[in-house]
């Protein structure tokens, strides 16, 4: 797990392990020129900035959701960078006590940028403090206990909140208001990370070539953070079983070795459907059924594998438990059963063909 909550012991985990935050500075775009994707988020951010150097005034508070992976530190660093502007860098679950806070807020400098990355885990005393700073940059320092307790005013100079998280809904809704800019990161599509992976290349100096790149980020999860670490990967395997070039061939082989399919499907992904598939004739089944049958915990079933294999329409979860889909039986090269509920929805949606060629090799469109 890494510090921030999430798993990261795997090679298309989403979130950063500890041992790779300096390759992924050294990643980091430095500006919003060089920042790919988000488009719409880049615009809006570019307006909001300019705007607020043109009226030399801090711009308004960001908060940035999504999930992990997408570019919302990046973000932070680039408003700090293109405000010209110092950036301290912290995060909720570190901010236990108002105290914390206020030691961090009273030494900003004026237009400084604060970033909290995972805002949502903030403690909720440490939370109520920082409404006020934010709107009138003032916070009230509470010196003693009891009756005797006094609530000592400190300015704070002006500054700009940068937010990060991953679960907007458990922002509070005054927490939430004082935000003046609000934007969610969406997952990238095959062609801009094919763009991330050749910036990446270059600096890394891997040599690769389009079909290379286009393999890898196929299997990327539309998540930029897993990209970089299967070039990583795949560069690893280049070197050490090729000439140090990454073409589709050998890297479909490297991520054959990683046991990352087609799709992005890793061990406990495949293991997932294998079960519902094999042992449930594809469900509906329990999630408790269902990770005993896979020996894992209930919880790593539905934090860990779950959200990838329904957003790409491989599993279903319905009232009476978890189901394969259409696709996810065409995916393991499988037929349902007559009258199982994926051969129902197969006949309403058009049946899906099982794949010609092994998990970790050839092209695959989930069912839509």
């Amino acid at each position: 797990m890494t510090a921030d909550g999430g798993p990261a012991d795997d090679v298309v985990s989403a979130y950063a392990a500890p041992d790779e935050r300096d390759v992924e500075t050294s990643l980091r775009p430095r500006m919003l020129s060089d920042f790919i994707g988000q488009h719409r988020v880049r615009e809006q951010l570019e307006v909001l900035l300019r705007s607020a150097q043109r009226r030399n005034r801090p711009p308004d508070h960001i908060l940035l959701s999504g999930p992990p992976g997408l570019g919302k530190t990046s973000l932070a660093m680039i408003v700090a960078a293109e405000l010209g502007s110092a950036i301290r860098v912290t995060s909720g679950p570190a901010i236990e006590r108002s105290g914390d806070l206020a030691a961090v807020l009273t030494t900003l400098a004026p237009g400084d940028v604060l970033f909290i990355d995972e805002i949502h885990r903030i403690a909720r005393p440490a939370e109520e403090l920082l409404y006020s700073a934010m709107e009138d940059f003032r916070v009230d320092v509470v010196v003693g206990k009891g009756p005797g307790a006094t609530a000592i005013p400190l300015d704070v100079e002006p500054f700009t909140l940068v937010g990060a998280t991953t679960r907007s809904g458990l922002l509070t809704g005054p927490l939430r208001d004082r935000f003046g800019f609000v934007a969610h990161l969406d997952f990238y599509d095959a062609a801009e990370l094919r763009r991330v992976l050749a910036r990446s290349a270059a600096i890394l100096g891997v040599r690769i070539d389009p079909a290379g790149a286009a393999e890898i980020a196929g299997r990327s999860r539309g998540t930029p953070r897993i990209a970089n670490r299967l070039l990583r990967r795949v560069r690893d395997y280049a070197e050490v079983r090729a000439d140090g070039y990454v073409t589709e061939e050998v890297a479909r082989a490297a991520l054959a070795v990683y046991e990352v399919d087609r799709v992005g499907l890793d061990r406990l992904d495949r293991a997932v459907l294998d079960a519902l598939v094999s042992s449930f004739g594809g469900g509906p089944v329990g999630l408790s059924t269902l990770a005993v049958a896979v020996g894992e915990e209930p919880g790593t079933v539905e934090e860990v594998a779950e959200p990838f294999l329904v957003r790409a329409g491989l599993l279903a979860r319905t009232p009476r438990g978890r189901i394969a889909t259409p696709a996810a039986w065409a995916h393991l090269g499988k037929t349902p059963a007559p009258g199982s509920p994926a051969a129902l929805a197969a006949g309403a949606a058009g049946a899906v063909a099982p794949d010609a060629d092994d998990l970790f090799g050839g092209s695959f469109r989930a069912a839509p």
